[in-house]
């Protein structure tokens, strides 16, 4: 079978049409476009003046953010206003299509806010069984990582290059990622650690972007706590059309959150899996 012929089976199998599935992926990019020009026009800008959100702690937000959603929501009041939403920054509107559109519109405003490009701009799309497309887009460095209805691409200034997560690979030989040393409460820390203590090497700090490498294969394992299903969705979505392995630390559904594994093949995500379990 073509590689045509293989899209468009991929497509059909979401339940989604081939036509609908074109429009979705169309609408997709057209948020990223608006998303990168919203977030590079304050990205490392001395105007930026983050706010805290939370009652206990940090977690900061920008003008960045607010504009980068209000500007994706308004495509899709105007193109999709049938499917519902579920943003970081302002909450969730009903649909009636049976289609959400998970949008994270900087993730990694810490990130952003130190001028390091590792932040990014996440798009997915669930139907009532979970993700079926995403996008991870990073704008500064010109990277979009995109995945769904047969689809396995990035797209950078060199072009477009397949995505394919990196195969046989064993835990003693892996890269794994995480965002946070400390990996949530104390339990979870000891439980990243029975991983990270086995790994070749581990490295902290890249929010989504972690999850496009692996992806990409350069990176082999990512696990995280804490998160939130705009944190998720999108790259589940890349992540599983690049071959890669992504769950809860149970090895269930991962795209509501919590506790996340992302491995570049089953037999990497097992072994992780049950150091996890302890």
């Amino acid at each position: 079978m073509g590689q045509d012929q293989d899209t468009r089976s991929d497509r059909i199998a979401t339940g989604i049409s081939p036509e609908i599935a074109d429009k979705i992926t169309a609408t997709a990019h057209r948020l990223a476009d608006v998303a990168r020009q919203e977030t590079l026009r304050w990205f490392r800008s001395p105007d930026l003046h983050p706010q805290n959100k939370a009652q206990a702690g940090f977690d900061p937000v920008t003008d960045a953010d607010r504009a980068s959603e209000r500007a994706m929501r308004a495509i899709l009041d105007a193109e999709r206003p049938e499917d519902a939403i579920l943003g970081e920054e302002f909450g969730a509107r009903a649909g009636q299509s049976g289609l959400t559109w998970v949008l994270d519109p900087i993730d990694g405003t810490r990130a952003f806010m130190a001028g390091a490009p590792s932040w990014g701009v996440l798009i997915g799309v669930t139907d009532d069984r979970g993700p079926i497309y995403g996008i991870v887009d990073q704008p500064h460095l010109g990277e979009r990582f995109e995945g769904g209805f047969g689809r396995a691409v990035l797209t950078g200034r060199d072009g477009t290059t397949p995505l394919r997560a990196r195969r046989g690979v064993d835990l003693s030989e892996a890269t794994l990622m995480s965002t946070y040393p400390e990996v949530g409460s104390a339990h979870e820390h000891a439980a990243f650690r029975r991983v990270a203590d086995r790994a070749r090497l581990t490295r902290y700090g890249l929010d989504c972007y972690a999850y496009a490498l692996l992806a990409a294969g350069h990176v082999d394992l990512v696990i995280e706590a804490g998160l939130q299903s705009y944190d998720v969705v999108a790259p589940i979505a890349v992540v599983q059309a690049a071959g890669g392995v992504i769950t809860d630390w149970t090895g269930g559904d991962a795209h509501h959150g919590g506790r996340i594994i992302a491995a570049g093949s089953p037999e990497l995500h097992a072994q992780a899996l049950e150091l996890l379990a302890g």
